[in-house]
């Protein structure tokens, strides 16, 4: 089924995650270029964001946080449509011998533990209406029909993680008309990516806000690269 695509944005309000810089950062300047109202969830609200992007403070790493955010998101504008867990940190390590348990917990409770607690928080809001969105940033070393390979254990776990909060979302919420989707951007030229990665952020954050744009009815619970879907 193919998605039907709202072509701008305006009037829905937008809470990206991580926005201040790479892929989270050129997604959050693509949904101001779509008219959304767009929030930009970040550790320090004295980051730089993009022009157009309200800044808010929003640690996944700390439930009140993230619940404050939400709050004072929705007390302003009184509705919460779109929602993109972007914020990610990578992982080390040939195996998982070598984890450390510190090391693995934060990597989980960035990538996984923190887009589910944004989850929970917005969820109320987002299903006011029909065709509220949360889109999850995950990544294909996380797919499970493919072999996956011994480095960064955490972060390969933490994103099949994500990939099954996206289809929990959808089996639980989709028919109160919530539509969840995971996103792997590809490997970009960011932060955690590295400089030899072939794409750049804006190439990295095109699907994500393309799922950011599906109408009510759209498909969910689905994996999306270059806005053709992809097997978990």
């Amino acid at each position: 089924m193919a998605p039907e695509l709202y072509d701008d944005l305006a009037g829905q309000v937008a809470l990206v995650t991580g926005a201040n810089r790479g892929i989270g950062r050129e997604i959050a300047a693509g949904l101001v270029d779509l008219t959304a109202t767009v929030y930009g969830g970040v550790r320090d609200t004295d980051n730089d964001v993009p022009e157009g992007v309200t800044p808010v403070e929003c640690d996944v790493t700390d439930e009140a946080t993230i619940e404050s955010a939400i709050a004072d998101i929705v007390a302003v504008n009184d509705r919460l449509d779109i929602v993109v867990n972007n914020a990610g940190v990578g992982g080390t390590g040939d195996g998982v011998v070598d984890l450390e348990a510190d090391a693995f917990d934060h990597v989980l409770d960035v990538n996984l533990r923190g887009p589910t607690l944004v989850a929970k928080h917005a969820l109320p809001h987002l299903l006011d209406r029909p065709g509220g969105r949360i889109v999850n940033v995950s990544s294909g070393v996380g797919i499970l029909t493919d072999p996956i390979e011994s480095a960064m254990p955490a972060y390969r776990m933490s994103k099949a993680g994500i990939n099954a909060l996206t289809v929990e979302l959808d089996r639980t919420y989709g028919d109160q008309g919530l539509i969840a989707n995971s996103v792997d951007p590809g490997w970009v030229a960011t932060d955690l990516g590295g400089e030899e990665a072939p794409r750049e952020p804006e190439k990295g954050a095109e699907t994500p806000v393309w799922l950011s744009r599906f109408r009510p009815g759209s498909p969910s619970g689905r994996f999306w690269k270059d806005c053709e879907q992809i097997d978990f």
